[in-house]
C-alpha cells in the first residue's frame, strides 16, 4: 500500500514539473519572439552598445575605432531590409537612411584620422539616432522606451 501511495505521489509530481516546464517553455518562446520581431534592429542595438557604452562611461573610444566598419556594414543591411509593417513608413525610412549615412561617415573619419572630440560628438549624435528609431519602434508596438543612458 505504502509503495502504490509512494508511487502516485511520485507520478504526480513527475506529472506537475513536466506541465510547468512546458509552461515556461511557452513564455520563453513568447518573449523570444517578441525581442526578434526586429533582427536587423537587434543586431545593430549589440554592436551599437558595445561601441558606445565604453565611450559614455568612460570616454574610451577604442571600441569604436574597432567596431565602425562593422556598425556601417550593419546600418547598410539594416536599411535595406524589409522593415516590419508597423514601422513601414516614410518617417522609419528617412530615419534608417540617415544612420545608413551618418555610420559610414563615422567609419571614413575614423580612417581619415579625426580627432577624439569630433568622433565621440559624431558618436553620441549617431547613438541618439538609432534611438529615435527604437522609440518610433516600440512606439508602434503601444510601448514606450526611455532613452535614460
Amino acid at each position: 500500500m505504502k509503495t502504490k501511495l509512494f508511487l502516485t505521489f511520485l507520478w504526480l509530481a513527475i506529472l506537475a514539473a513536466c506541465a510547468k516546464k512546458e509552461e515556461a517553455q511557452v513564455n520563453e518562446d513568447t518573449a523570444s519572439t517578441e525581442v526578434n520581431d526586429w533582427a536587423e534592429l537587434d543586431s545593430f542595438h549589440m554592436i551599437m552598445a558595445e561601441a558606445f557604452h565604453p565611450f559614455k562611461d568612460s570616454a574610451n573610444l577604442e571600441p569604436v575605432k574597432t567596431l565602425a566598419e562593422e556598425l556601417a556594414s550593419e546600418a547598410d543591411k539594416w536599411a535595406a531590409a524589409a522593415l516590419p509593417a508597423n514601422v513601414d513608413n516614410d518617417e522609419v525610412k528617412g530615419m534608417l537612411a540617415k544612420l545608413k549615412t551618418d555610420t559610414r561617415s563615422l567609419a571614413d573619419k575614423i580612417k581619415a584620422g579625426a580627432t577624439n572630440e569630433e568622433l565621440g560628438a559624431d558618436l553620441t549624435t549617431l547613438h541618439d539616432s538609432f534611438h529615435g528609431i527604437m522609440e518610433a519602434w516600440n512606439k508602434s508596438k503601444g510601448k514606450e522606451h526611455k532613452h535614460d543612458h
